[in-house]
């Protein structure tokens, strides 16, 4: 393991070789004795996965391989990060979710507890690319909610408590709790009547 900064791994860590942990931001580049990155109880950490400096993660963590999670992000518990998903910083991630592969989270994304988020989903950030008007807001996504693979998700949406993102969706607008987002760009619909939650 290849280490920057000042690093915590909690009991009962495996991390399989090469792990990069507490990589400097730039602020922190050529520094020492920054906050580097803590992890929980029992974590799994795949080859290849890199976590940046002020990464604090909870208890029973898991990444696949070649996993990016850049500065100021804070993790729950129980929480799975899919192979080569890339998550920006400056994120909030609850208890209970599950990253698929090939995921990217923008910076400035709030995702709650138990949210699934399938393969190749990609959450964004900046509504005008590259000039920068607005500022840089990522989804906001809340408990419960589910995303099907390859969904593409607006700068600054907020994804319902208990909604569905239908696969392949283009999300450009809020979508209210249990119900589903479906099409490109995505339309709401009510959920199917067997995946309502009582």
């Amino acid at each position: 393991m290849t280490g920057y900064g000042k690093n915590s791994i909690g009991e009962g860590a495996k991390i399989f070789e090469p792990v990069t942990l507490g990589f400097p931001s730039r602020e922190y580049i050529g520094r020492t004795g920054f906050n580097g990155t803590i992890i929980g109880k029992n974590a799994v950490i795949r080859s290849g996965t890199v976590m940046y400096c002020d990464v604090v993660i909870g208890d029973n963590f898991q990444s696949g391989h070649n996993v990016i999670i850049r500065e100021n992000t804070i993790i729950g518990d129980r929480v799975s990060i899919g192979t080569a998903t890339v998550i920006e910083g400056n994120t909030h991630i609850g208890n209970d979710v599950s990253l698929q592969s090939m995921v990217y989270i923008p910076t400035n994304t709030v995702i709650g507890d138990n949210v699934f988020i399938g393969p190749n989903t990609v959450l964004t950030n900046d509504r005008y690319p590259p000039s920068g008007i607005g500022g840089l807001k990522g989804p906001q996504i809340m408990n419960g909610a589910a995303i099907g693979a390859n969904a593409t998700l607006l700068p600054g949406i907020c994804i319902g408590e208990g909604a569905l993102v239908a696969a392949g969706a283009i999300v450009t607008r809020d979508v209210p709790a249990r119900k589903l987002a479906i099409g490109a760009p995505a339309k709401i619909a009510d959920l199917p009547r067997k995946m309502v939650r009582k």
